[in-house]
């Protein structure tokens, strides 16, 4: 029998990539996503089809951040729009949504916990840990810790957290997806929602650089590329 695996599955590209890689590593996994109060739901329906595409279970949990505190919760606040890649990494911009991958990651152990899953899976990785502290290492690594103290499971060294692209770029992540077969159309990175991606907001600019340095035409994008 195949172990099971949790997956934080956004819809995004790097939240797909982290299920192919789970999938890749034989493990039989249960996708949570998370209807939180964010502009839109394209990205639940995205992350429906991916895990359906993946043969993956996938579970909605409806918890709405009714306190705000992030553009992506606010729609009265502007998204960060046409900014420039160095602007980018610089400072936490506010689609920032407070402490959401504590309450995201806590859920995801609790459901890992009672189902006998061994590992909970989430795609954080390096390009976003300049933004959003809950993206670094250091505090994945203390999560881990959390885990490992303040659970059975982890007490008994039967479930772990795995972050498999924290060191790699938005190029590297987008070649592991192409090599996993990755269905790119269907994960949808862009913060504004709608029929088609705005190509402004700051997960568009990185999407876009990181499959033009990695030679690759993105299929949701066509042509599109990064600001400098």
């Amino acid at each position: 029998m195949k172990q099971k695996a949790v997956v934080l599955l956004s819809g995004g590209l790097d939240s797909a990539v982290t299920l192919y890689h789970a999938k890749n590593k034989g493990y039989s996994c249960h996708c949570l996503g998370f209807d939180y109060g964010q502009r839109h739901r394209t990205e639940i329906d995205k992350a429906r089809k991916l895990a359906g595409m993946a043969g993956a279970e996938f579970t909605v949990i409806r918890l709405p951040f009714f306190w705000k505190g992030s553009s992506l919760l606010d729609m009265t606040e502007k998204l960060p729009q046409g900014r420039t890649l160095r602007r980018i990494s610089s400072g936490v911009p506010s689609t920032y949504v407070p402490a959401r991958n504590t309450v995201f990651l806590s859920i995801a152990v609790s459901f890992a916990e009672a189902t006998a899953a061994g590992a909970v899976f989430i795609g954080a990785h390096s390009e976003d840990s300049s933004g959003y502290p809950d993206c670094r290492k250091e505090y994945l690594d203390a999560f881990g810790e959390v885990i490992r103290l303040g659970t059975k499971a982890g007490n008994e060294g039967k479930l772990k957290i795995e972050f498999p692209l924290i060191d790699k770029s938005k190029k590297e992540i987008i070649e592991l997806g192409a090599s996993l077969g990755v269905p790119f159309k269907h994960a949808w990175s862009c913060y504004a929602g709608g029929v088609r991606p705005c190509m402004t907001c700051d997960s568009c600019i990185l999407r876009a650089k990181g499959f033009k340095e990695a030679g690759i035409e993105d299929p949701l994008f066509g042509g599109v590329h990064a600001n400098g």
